[in-house]
């Protein structure tokens, strides 16, 4: 059971976030769901979003330290 929490609090791969978020998204376009449920879901792909964006954050300042690296 320790492993299943492990995994919940473990930050997804861009990937993975990505897809889960486009899920999310197909869903709450599609409707039927109900008000409670249409919060998760918009309060999972706000959290997913973040994490997308924070990962293409990481890997802009990875390039970028490359970049000056090259540079010197």
């Amino acid at each position: 059971m320790a492993e299943k929490k492990a995994a919940k609090t473990e930050t997804p791969s861009y990937e993975a976030a990505r897809e889960e978020l486009i899920d999310v998204v197909r869903r709450l376009e599609a409707g039927g769901t109900t008000l409670g449920e249409s919060l998760a879901l918009w309060e999972r792909g706000e959290a997913l979003a973040t994490i997308c964006q924070d990962w293409l954050d990481g890997a802009r300042k990875r390039l970028d330290a490359a970049i000056e690296a090259d540079d010197e």
